[in-house]
């Protein structure tokens, strides 16, 4: 029997940023947490505990990991101040703004459905439950 060669040097490397601009802006912001945090840094700036009771079921990992990337794409900076100890706040930049207006349509169209949505998948379970054989429960 043949074997063949590892599929890393069969298929070239792609940096799928250059193929798909949309995935390569889109992935970052499509994430549970970074239009939660743009939404809240839409309405002014703040400072990181803040942030956290605003979202309080985001990690402290999780919600220095999302800023960073914001940060790192442009839609947020990161202002410190000479205090002490140092103040940290974060804001949109003008390209967050203007990603934020574009959000805005789907997360008014988010909050006007979830109740429809809640029911479709409540329904969907529902039905799925009746349909399972018992056999492979």
């Amino acid at each position: 029997m043949a074997t063949r060669p590892p599929l890393s040097t069969r298929l070239p490397l792609v940096d799928l940023s250059e193929v798909c601009p949309v995935r390569d802006v889109m992935d970052p912001i499509a994430g549970k947490w970074a239009m939660l945090l743009l939404d809240a840094l839409a309405e002014h700036p703040y400072r990181f505990a803040e942030l956290r009771r605003l979202v309080p079921d985001i990690s402290q990992r999780m919600l220095s990991q999302t800023l960073r990337t914001l940060q790192r794409d442009g839609y947020i900076e990161r202002r410190v101040f000479p205090t002490k100890p140092p103040g940290v706040e974060y804001r949109l930049t003008p390209l967050g703004h203007s990603l934020y207006q574009a959000l805005v349509p789907a997360l008014n169209w988010a909050e006007e459905n979830h109740q429809t949505i809640r029911d479709a998948r409540r329904q969907f379970d529902a039905e799925t439950a009746e349909a399972m054989d018992p056999l492979d429960a």
